[in-house]
């Protein structure tokens, strides 16, 4: 009885552990999870924490330049942690040149898949479908069709896109004049197989 009042106090000790440390797939990126991937989970697409539905509805303010890239080893290739760092700095000196702010970049997603945004000042709006398994965000105004990334950051929502949907965002439906400063944020995003580009948004 002695021998199997221990093993119970060991496996009691075992599963309480176990309980502490599993990650969990809710909405919360701290805890024991985020602190030991730490920004891994800001910077990767695919495999990172993504919202569901209901979270992504509400009212998204620019916040800072935002960088990922679609898988952990994408982001390995291309340099890591350090490497975003770089593309995040610089994109935040476009972003001032074009000039993107809190008061003039926003996204709005709203209850029966519709949305509305302003990008450098510029209203758009449209539908949207969103795959919460993946991040994967389609925008889909009377014009065109802008398809990127959801993640979850520190601080909020990382939404970002590939070079040409990017651009699209800025020119087409931010018209920004700034061609130089456009070209530029296109050349970070195609600068690493796999990194997008875009805005971390908090509510």
């Amino acid at each position: 009885m002695t021998l199997l009042a221990a093993m119970t106090l060991m496996l009691s000790s075992c599963l309480t552990t176990g309980l502490g440390t599993t990650p969990t797939t809710n909405n919360s990126t701290g805890g024991i999870l985020g602190s030991v991937l730490g920004s891994v989970l800001t910077n990767v697409l695919l495999g990172g924490m993504t919202f569901d539905q209901s979270s992504l509805i509400g009212n998204w303010n620019y916040s800072a330049p935002s960088a990922a890239f679609t898988t952990e080893q994408a982001l390995t290739k291309a340099g890591g942690n350090a490497t975003i760092a770089n593309m995040a700095s610089s994109l935040a000196s476009n972003y001032r040149n074009i000039g993107i702010n809190r008061n003039n970049t926003s996204f709005s997603f709203l209850d029966g898949n519709k949305f509305s945004a302003k990008v450098n000042g510029i209203p758009f709006s449209g539908t949207y479908t969103y795959n919460p398994q993946n991040g994967e965000i389609a925008l889909k105004t009377a014009s065109e069709t802008i398809k990127g990334n959801v993640t979850k950051t520190n601080k909020g929502m990382g939404l970002m896109f590939d070079a040409t949907q990017m651009v699209n965002i800025l020119q087409k439906e931010g018209k920004v004049s700034n061609t130089a400063a456009v070209q530029a944020v296109s050349q970070l995003a195609k600068s690493a197989n796999g990194a997008r580009v875009g805005f971390e948004l908090t509510k």
